[in-house]
């Protein structure tokens, strides 16, 4: 057994990746894989070098460290950098080849004064997070007719819900577009709970972002993703409890009959939530056992007393193990928290195994 695997660690499936990938651009056409969070925390070399034999458009980040870590991989793609940059930053952006959304006349000009290349003009119609609002466009015509962008694009607020905000929010984006000087040649603006909804076909680009990653964005019969991460941990310890005791912290699990509990070397730190105290389970032989007591920050408890398992069996916290499987979605929905925070959350500390993407 690999050192590195005595703890616990994650499994990744680029191939399925590349396949959500390939779900996407059938709805979609070109896409744009938002690859921003470590590629939400599955490791974004490997899936941008995974995913480079669909050809997209480019790859969204978050950050000029996201971008130039692809910069210094290899990447010669397209890469957008989707959060705003403070005006001093700009010079470096430029040396690490990205691409800006840009949003004032001030950030316009700089970008073009020291010779930056491409930009893309990020438009706010509704997310009030960044962005020129979509009504205040047509103010910056004049630097936009002197230095026009290659591309436009806005962010759906709500686009997994039926609720009426992505038709009002194109139309929104609409308006500004017709605001510009040139209509750019790259429009985007759908996410992944726009393009299953089949929302993402109205632009030249599609940005998708958790579907690739094994997050469903909509019920059946909507497009659903294959699952793509797993995390597991051995077992290291075994003891019996007596009737009467607790489980770790605060006591808030206290057995009422003698108890078998198993220990796992994870926990919070690991990105394995301390919400899931006494909520969870975790697969062991493709059998269900309760996570026994608050998750603390290195370890997790199980109560394994109607399972026959030994020190050094492969618990599953997260992903398939026989007929039985516990998704994102599922751990979100116990934490209390969206599935983005639970794949972000997946920290470093566990190796990742990648398999496949060749």
């Amino acid at each position: 057994m690999p050192m590195e695997l005595s703890r616990g660690w994650l499994e990744i499936d680029l191939d399925a990746i590349v396949r959500n990938a390939r779900t996407m651009a059938a709805h979609a056409g070109n896409i744009l894989p938002m690859v921003k969070a470590d590629a939400y925390g599955l490791g974004a070399v490997r899936v941008v070098r995974a995913l480079e034999q669909l050809a997209p458009w480019g790859y969204g980040v978050a950050t000029m460290e996201e971008g130039r870590e692809l910069r210094e991989a290899g990447i010669r793609r397209r890469v957008l950098l989707f959060t705003s940059v403070q005006m001093d930053d700009l010079a470096a952006v430029r040396d690490a080849s990205l691409t800006p959304a840009l949003a004032s006349a001030a950030s316009i000009a700089r970008w073009t004064s020291i010779a930056g290349g491409a930009w893309h003009l990020s438009i706010d119609t509704g997310m009030s997070r960044s962005g020129v609002p979509w009504d205040e466009v047509g103010q910056l015509a004049t630097v936009l007719r002197a230095h026009p962008p290659e591309g436009a694009f806005t962010h759906f607020h709500s686009a997994t819900l039926d609720d009426g905000s992505i038709a009002a929010q194109e139309k929104r984006f609409e308006r500004a577009v017709e605001a510009l000087p040139a209509i750019p040649p790259v429009l985007h603006a759908a996410n992944s709970g726009a393009i299953v909804r089949s929302e993402g076909t109205r632009r030249h680009v599609s940005r998708p972002g958790v579907f690739l990653y094994g997050v469903p964005v909509g019920p059946p019969p909507l497009a659903q993703p294959e699952p793509v991460v797993a995390m597991r941990a051995r077992i290291v310890e075994l003891r019996t409890v007596r009737a009467g005791e607790s489980v770790s912290y605060d006591a808030a699990y206290r057995v009422e009959r003698e108890t078998r509990i198993a220990t796992l070397p994870v926990g919070y730190a690991d990105g394995y939530r301390r919400a899931l105290g006494n909520r969870a389970h975790a697969l062991v032989g493709g059998r269900r056992a309760p996570v026994a007591g608050v998750v603390t920050m290195d370890m997790t408890m199980l109560d394994v007393s109607a399972l026959d398992v030994r020190i050094g069996d492969v618990a599953t916290l997260l992903g398939r193990d026989g007929a039985e499987r516990i998704d994102v979605a599922e751990l979100a929905e116990l934490a209390n928290a969206s599935p983005y925070e639970i794949l972000t959350g997946l920290n470093a500390r566990l190796p990742r195994r990648h398999q496949g993407g060749q």
